[in-house]
């Protein structure tokens, strides 16, 4: 009897050891991520320049070099790595919360599509791990698929970073990376854009749903340009897993926030989320909050080279609608009330 009771209190031991790692390495995946986001390219950007200046300068050189020579890569629909994808550390980051990606409809691979995501959060977790990387099965869930996470064209002009984000499945949100994988890609792609982007970024906050969407209407006439089919994805809890400092509008901070979003293309936010040893501390780790991705039916997208306005909002009418179903179909599966409305602006 004591010795089998000494086993049960080692197998426990063991068992809250276990769970003690896991906990551990699910945190550092996440400060990995959130580091790279913040602060990754200016670093990498710094200590090749320091390189340049010590004796090792040939080393910095030669990757300048490669630098130049690879430059339009992420405009011809970069260079993902399966290998990068399926890291283990992305299903540590994915538990963390957790994340998890809902399927509602068969995907054509003869199509292409964009898929709007909705909403931005302060920083897109959600959409990163869902469809940069394969930790809650993208690949498996629409076989045939290839997604494209786009964002800020300004990334891929820092070093390292620039292979990092293309190694993911990640490209530049401008026209050329666009045109260039829905014309010249083959079918069965996907590009998934953030369409609120910065601007919506600034309102988010816990308890709150909202998405910037009435006048951003130019993802839709690209589809309609391309004959590619609109997807509506919205993310349950991306707003939850950090908490803002949100400025009025005519407020100094709010000023300064969209000075910087029109002339650099970001907009700097005051946020916090937990400390990375106590989640009663501040610090950049996001809260564990679960956030739930629902990829909902596309809508068929008619190919019209030169679409009018009127052909344009139509569609936008279509989509926005399609979102706010969406919306209220899952609303409730996912902890919110039925009395919760999708706010549009």
């Amino acid at each position: 009897g004591t010795g089998s009771s000494i086993l049960s209190a080692l197998q426990d031991l063991f068992w809250l050891s276990k769970s003690k790692v896991e906990k551990q390495l699910q945190i550092i995946s996440v400060l990995q991520w959130v580091l790279t986001f913040l602060v990754m390219g200016v670093a990498c950007t710094l200590i090749l320049m320091y390189i340049l200046c010590t004796d090792c300068w040939a080393i910095a050189a030669l990757y300048l070099a490669w630098l130049v020579f690879d430059w339009n890569t992420p405009k011809k629909g970069g260079r993902r790595s399966q290998w990068v994808r399926n890291w283990a550390i992305w299903r540590y980051f994915r538990d963390y919360f957790p994340i998890r990606l809902v399927k509602t409809h068969n995907l054509l691979t003869t199509r292409n599509y964009i898929f709007g995501y909705h909403p931005h959060g302060i920083m897109g977790l959600g959409a990163f791990c869902n469809f940069s990387t394969e930790a809650t099965g993208v690949g498996q869930k629409f076989p045939g698929i290839r997604p494209y996470l786009a964002t800020l064209a300004g990334n891929f002009r820092m070093p390292i970073l620039r292979d990092y984000l293309m190694s993911g499945g990640i490209c530049p949100v401008n026209r050329d990376s666009i045109d260039y994988i829905l014309s010249k890609n083959g079918s069965g792609n996907a590009i998934i854009i953030v369409v609120g982007g910065a601007a919506e970024s600034l309102d988010c906050t816990p308890g709150k749903n909202s998405v910037t969407l009435k006048n951003r209407k130019g993802f839709v006439k690209l589809a309609l340009q391309h004959g590619a089919d609109l997807v509506p994805v919205y993310s349950f809890g991306e707003n939850e897993v950090y908490k803002q400092v949100i400025f009025e509008e005519g407020s100094w901070g709010r000023w300064v926030q969209k000075k910087f979003q029109k002339h650099i293309g970001f907009a700097p936010c005051i946020f916090h989320g937990r400390g990375l040893f106590s989640s009663n501390t501040w610090g950049l780790l996001p809260y564990s909050k679960p956030i739930t991705t629902v990829v909902g039916e596309p809508i068929t997208i008619p190919k019209i080279y030169n679409p009018s306005q009127k052909e344009v909002d139509f569609y936008h009418s279509m989509y926005v609608n399609s979102l706010i179903k969406l919306f209220d179909k899952y609303k409730s599966k996912f902890g919110l009330p039925e009395t919760e409305v999708l706010e549009v602006n």
